[in-house]
């Protein structure tokens, strides 16, 4: 069965190119033409493998689509956007993003963004349900995460960085691994984004930050106190 994917895009030589792009790929596509619709279409069927919403929308904007998205949904969601700001890419990624590509894209970099969320949803859905470590706990099957007897509110990309540390618990991980793995080989962003994302983890998991430890000059390694 293909996977299906919506795209949400107010210019529509945009999502015709977008759509001729995946449907060559041999995916599913359906197109909205603003949020409104895209929210629709989303809660008409909620099957899709795959969101992706251009920031700037009539009626209602893409990180608005996202937040609505996250109150049902864990679906990955891929931000296209012309603005090209840091603050602009924090703010989607606080919201629930996945990933974040600015307009204009080069088509083999979005189909490689593309398959890394679609392939890492698969990994999720195919790992196993619960995980605890220390006080930290994560339900893999409804991707929540207790820290310390609290419900720990991550973006997406906070959740993967945590599910990648944690698989490699005790092992130190080098930013250039954790960049590859999370955002992909051509990610041509800052390797800084890192050291961002996991300040922002270390702050939503409270105490059990402690459990994510900077290794100076090379990474970092999550080291929990103790694993069941």
């Amino acid at each position: 069965m293909r996977e299906r994917i919506l795209i949400a895009d107010d210019d529509y030589l945009m999502r015709d190119l977008l759509a001729d792009i995946l449907e060559k790929e041999e995916y599913d596509v359906v197109q909205a033409g603003d949020g409104i619709e895209a929210l629709e279409c989303f809660r008409a069927r909620e099957d899709f493998d795959l969101v992706i919403l251009d920031i700037m929308m009539p009626g209602l904007g893409g990180l608005e689509v996202l937040e609505r998205i996250r109150e049902s949904s864990q679906v990955p969601v891929l931000l296209l956007t012309a603005l090209g700001d840091s603050k602009s890419e924090v703010e989607g990624f606080r919201r629930g993003a996945s990933d974040y590509v600015s307009k204009p894209f080069h088509g083999e970099v979005l189909m490689a963004r593309i398959r890394a969320a679609l392939d890492y949803k698969g990994e999720r859905k195919n790992s196993q349900e619960y995980r605890r470590f220390g006080k930290l706990a994560v339900d893999l099957k409804g991707c929540r995460v207790m820290a310390d007897g609290k419900e720990a509110v991550l973006t997406h990309k906070e959740y993967q960085l945590l599910l990648y540390l944690m698989e490699n618990r005790n092992i130190v991980l080098t930013r250039d691994q954790m960049l590859e793995r999370i955002w992909g080989f051509d990610y041509e962003g800052d390797i800084r984004t890192i050291d961002t994302h996991i300040k922002m983890l270390r702050t939503d998991l409270g105490e059990c930050g402690n459990y994510i430890r900077t290794v100076r000059g090379i990474g970092y390694s999550f080291q929990p106190e103790e694993s069941i």
